[in-house]
């Protein structure tokens, strides 16, 4: 693998990326020119994180290399370096905020996983910039950084098609164009226009104000779940924009390529595919259950939005929060684990291991049981009228032990570290998963402050592993990546893949 390109290229992403502190910035100008105190330093605290990521975008793209001609590690080292550089770039504002090194980067590295899980203990002591700028980094990190620079790296001189599928799911997916660069322009749009729907109802039908309409769209569509509020959602006490969420939190979950399909061109495709089915199943079944432990009998109103809520937003990995759930039955909180180990829809903002890989792992587990009744039969694992590739099935099925084996690991060394059993363990599936909150000491209402500065690390390993699929990180390890690993190297020392 070359090194010089693939920082290169981070080095053109950052300098792209440096664009987004004008937001933050700007409001920090106008509320300090309202009179909120102290904005005029943040605005530039922001301004010198500006200069400071494009002047370390301008080093790295040094090394860039005009046309050249992506292998397969060297894309995956783009899209595992670009996440982790641009996370520790994005982390400038909260060093100059007071926070940390490691608390810094971790709630930096929460946001663009869109993960959710924070360190902080004190909302007021920032101001509205600060929590924009949270907002922003989910928002960006909702789609994938690398999806959105997929539309301007034929401007660079880059082919884009090995970036794009690096960053990509592995399991089947709606085509939305033939053309990689056309496909990331409408998967962008679609994003821009549900954000932006979002921000409409929530200011017109939920009577929420401009700034934290925005932030909740930003955080909402990007399954994230960053709320400038300490109590989350719950801490609005509006039930209107409760149910508005539930919406788009589920749209959220749902494959954004099948949504373009859906609603651009076929709409009954949407209710056509397995995965989506699947997921709104679980999702209301979940939002049911969760009602009846509730009420305790028949559901009303405040309970049926509850569960609905919870489900909703657990599913897609958002994180938000309607109601401390931690003061929840064991019964709820069982299902609410459930959501979480079945996830979202793949090529959707959403972490974790997905649904159409639990939906693979419940029909893998069903024909080896009738296979073990008809051994000569053929039975073929089916998406969509066509039979799935035992390559593919392997592949999913290597990815959600990987993320049974992370779970395992993650959480046996945060017990190992002083955490309790269910705090140790659900830290470690809401990271991984990218999810945010868990139970007890991390539950909805809490934070991961209390952390030791090793478990944070790893906590923001496990955020960066979970976004990246684990498989993208652990091939960057594979000693035969660094058994060629060199600086710019000859182009011609491997003949590179043929370009789709």
């Amino acid at each position: 693998m070359r090194v010089a390109p693939v920082l290169g290229v981070i080095g053109k992403l950052l300098r792209f990326f440096s664009i987004g502190f004008l937001p933050p910035l700007l409001l920090a100008l106008y509320d300090g020119w309202s009179g909120v105190p102290g904005q005029y330093q943040v605005a530039g605290h922001f301004a010198l994180a500006l200069l400071l990521t494009f002047g370390g975008g301008s080093l790295f793209a040094l090394g860039f290399l005009h046309k050249p001609r992506f292998r397969r590690p060297e894309a995956l080292g783009v899209v595992a370096g670009s996440w982790l550089v641009i996370a520790h770039f994005a982390a400038i504002p909260y060093l100059f905020a007071g926070l940390g090194y490691f608390d810094a980067v971790f709630e930096a590295m929460s946001g663009f996983t869109t993960t959710g899980a924070t360190i902080l203990r004190d909302f007021d002591a920032y101001g509205r910039s600060f929590f924009l700028w949270r907002a922003m980094t989910q928002w960006f990190g909702g789609l994938g950084v690398i999806a959105l620079f997929v539309v301007v790296l034929p401007q660079l001189g880059i082919a884009g098609r090995q970036l794009f599928f690096a960053e990509s799911s592995t399991a089947p997916n709606e085509v939305v164009s033939s053309r990689v660069r056309e496909s990331a322009r409408r998967l962008w749009l679609l994003y821009v226009a549900l954000t932006l729907a979002l921000i409409a109802c929530l200011m017109m039908m939920a009577g929420m104000p401009l700034y934290e309409s925005v932030c909740h769209a930003f955080t909402t569509m990007s399954a994230g779940g960053f709320s400038p509020h300490p109590q989350s959602i719950g801490g609005y006490g509006n039930a209107t924009a409760e149910w508005i969420l539930v919406v788009f939190m589920l749209l959220a979950g749902t494959s954004f390529p099948l949504l373009w399909v859906g609603l651009a061109r076929r709409p009954l495709e949407l209710w056509r595919d397995g995965e989506f089915r699947f997921y709104l199943l679980v999702a209301a079944s979940a939002s049911c259950g969760l009602a009846l432990i509730l009420a305790g009998g028949l559901p009303g109103e405040s309970e049926l939005r509850d569960g609905a809520f919870q489900a909703a937003s657990l599913i897609s990995s958002t994180g938000y929060a309607s109601q401390d759930y931690n003061l929840w039955s064991d019964a709820a909180k069982v299902l609410l684990i459930l959501v979480m180990l079945v996830g979202g829809c793949a090529g959707s903002a959403a972490g974790g291991p997905k649904a159409i890989r639990n939906l693979f792992g419940i029909k893998f587990v069903w024909r080896e049981i009738t296979r073990s009744l008809h051994p000569r039969a053929v039975l073929p694992l089916r998406h969509k009228g066509r039979a799935v590739p035992d390559p593919l099935v392997r592949a999913v099925l290597n990815l959600i032990g990987l993320y049974l084996i992370g779970y395992a690991f993650f959480g046996t060394v945060l017990v190992l570290m002083g955490a309790d059993l269910v705090t140790g363990f659900t830290a470690a599936l809401a990271c991984l998963s990218n999810i945010g909150p868990g139970f007890e000491a991390v539950g909805p209402m809490a934070n991961f402050a209390d952390f030791h500065p090793f478990a944070k690390m790893m906590l923001t390993f496990a955020m960066w592993l979970g976004r990246l699929e684990i498989v993208t990180v652990l091939a960057l390890l594979h000693p035969d990546v660094w058994k060629r690993l060199h600086w710019k190297g000859d182009s011609t020392r491997e003949s590179p893949p043929r370009e789709e």
